[in-house]
C-alpha cells in the first residue's frame, strides 16, 4: 500500500527517524549509565513500546492504571506509574496488576500515602512506591528543599504496606523555555542541572536524615527537552538511576521551537486533506483540511506559530512557506496562506503537530511508513486509557 491510498486524517510514522530517535535516547541512557524507562504515555503502542525494550530499555513508565493495564495484559513486567495513586479503585487495579507484574507507582500526600498503605496492608502486600518530588515545575510532588518533604519520606518509608523504592520527578518546566535574556538552550541546560542536582541533594538530606533504608535507592528523572543536556554525576554517593523521557520517540514543533530536536528528527505527521478552499481578504487563500481538534489538538507551547505546521516537501522536512494553522474546529483545521497558495481541494499534505503526545490518544492506529510505502498498520493500543 502507498500513503495516496490511505484515508485520512491519519497517523504517519516515518520508521527510519523513529529508529534514529530511539537509538539516540538508549545511546544517551548507556553512556551516562543509567536505566531508561520511556513513558509510554506519548505513543501509547504495543508495538513501538516493544521496540523500545528490544532496543534496551529497562522497563516502562505509564501514567494511568489503565494505560499500566494494557501494557501488562501483552506482556511488560516492568510497569512505573509516574502519578500519584489514589483510591481503592486505583489500588484494587493495581493489587492485580501486581499479580503479573512488577509495578510501582507515586505518592506525594500524606492522605495518598495512608490509603495506600491500608489498602495493601489489609491484603497482606508490599506495594512498591516513590515518593514524587517537586524540582521547580510548581505541579504535584513535595518541594525539594523543604523540611516537611523530608518528614513525609520519613512517614512513607514507615507506614505498613508500602516500599519506598526511591524518589521521582518531572522537570515539566523544560517546557517553558527562557527567561530573561536566556537562550533556549542555556533555559534547558538550566533545568537539566537543576533536575538533576536537586534531586541528588534530596536524596543526600534524606541519608543524613537516617531515612534512606539500602544501596538501590532510585532517583528517578526525565523529560525529553531537559534529557538534551543530561550529564549524571556523583554527589554524596547517589547518582541518578533512571530517565523517563517519552517524547522523543515522535518529537513535535514544541521540540522543535525549543531547539531540541529538529524538523528532520520528527518522526509523526498528521496526513490530512483539503477540504475546501475559498479567497480571503488582501490575496490570502483559506484552505480548510479534514484534521481539526479531535486531531491535531489545540495545544501550544514555547515558540509555535498556529496548530501544527505545514509541510512543503515530507522527505525533506521543509515548510509550506506563508501558510499558517490559524484555528481549529471540531472536524475542520482553518488555514490561511499569505499571497495565495497552489494547493487544491482534493490534494493532501502533511503536518508536523505541536504535541504528538495528545494527538497519539486521538487515534486509533499508525502507518508505519518509508517514503510513500506504508509498511505496518500498528494500533494505538493504550487509546482513551485515561483512567
Amino acid at each position: 500500500m502507498r500513503i495516496d491510498e490511505l484515508p485520512t486524517p491519519c497517523l504517519l510514522i516515518e520508521e527510519r527517524r523513529l529508529e534514529a530517535n530511539l537509538r539516540r535516547m538508549q545511546e544517551k541512557a548507556n553512556q551516562q549509565k543509567v536505566a531508561l524507562r520511556p513513558h509510554v504515555k506519548t505513543h501509547k503502542s504495543v508495538k513501538l513500546a516493544a521496540r523500545q525494550r528490544n532496543g534496551g530499555a529497562a522497563g516502562i513508565t505509564a501514567a494511568k492504571v489503565g494505560e499500566a493495564e494494557v501494557f501488562v495484559e501483552n506482556g511488560f513486567t516492568d510497569v512505573r506509574l509516574a502519578y500519584p495513586t489514589v483510591g481503592r479503585s486505583a489500588c484494587e487495579r493495581v493489587l492485580k496488576l501486581m499479580q503479573r507484574a512488577r509495578v510501582s507507582f507515586c505518592v506525594d500526600t500524606d492522605a495518598g500515602a495512608k490509603q495506600a498503605s491500608e489498602f495493601f496492608e489489609s491484603r497482606g502486600r508490599r506495594a512498591e512506591v516513590l515518593v514524587e518530588v517537586d524540582t521547580g515545575y510548581g505541579r504535584s510532588g513535595v518541594p525539594w528543599d523543604h523540611e516537611d518533604s523530608i518528614r513525609f519520606v520519613r512517614r512513607v518509608s514507615e507506614l505498613p504496606g508500602l516500599e519506598l523504592k526511591g524518589i521521582l520527578t518531572h522537570a515539566g518546566d523544560s517546557y517553558y523555555g527562557p527567561s530573561g535574556d536566556e537562550s533556549p538552550d542555556d533555559a534547558l541546560r538550566r533545568v537539566s542541572e537543576q533536575e538533576r542536582d536537586r534531586m541528588l541533594q534530596f536524596a543526600s538530606r534524606l541519608r543524613k536524615a537516617g531515612i534512606v533504608p539500602r544501596a538501590g535507592f532510585e532517583i528517578s528523572v526525565g523529560s525529553t527537552p531537559s534529557m538534551k543536556h543530561f550529564e549524571n554525576r556523583s554527589y554524596d554517593g547517589f547518582s541518578i538511576t533512571e530517565i523517563r523521557p517519552g517524547n522523543y520517540v515522535f518529537h513535535d514543533m514544541i521540540q522543535v521551537a525549543l531547539g531540541v530536536a529538529t524538523p528532520e528528527d520528527c518522526a509523526l505527521t498528521v496526513l490530512t486533506t483539503v477540504i475546501s478552499k475559498h479567497r480571503g481578504k488582501g490575496g490570502a487563500d483559506r484552505l480548510f483540511l479534514d484534521a481539526g481538534k479531535k486531531v491535531l489538538t489545540t495545544d501550544t507551547g514555547f515558540g509555535t506559530a498556529g496548530y501544527g505546521a505545514i509541510l512543503y516537501n515530507p522527505s525533506n522536512m521543509t515548510f509550506l512557506p506563508h501558510a499558517r494553522i490559524t484555528a481549529l474546529s471540531e472536524e475542520h483545521g482553518w488555514v490561511q496562506v499569505t499571497g495565495g497558495s497552489t494547493l487544491q481541494v482534493g490534494d493532501r499534505i502533511r503536518v508536523i503537530p505541536n504535541h504528538a503526545c495528545v494527538t497519539a490518544n486521538m487515534m486509533e492506529e499508525y502507518y508505519l511508513v518509508d517514503g510513500e510505502e506504508v509498511k505496518e498498520t500498528w494500533r494505538i493500543d493504550a487509546r482513551g486509557k485515561v483512567s
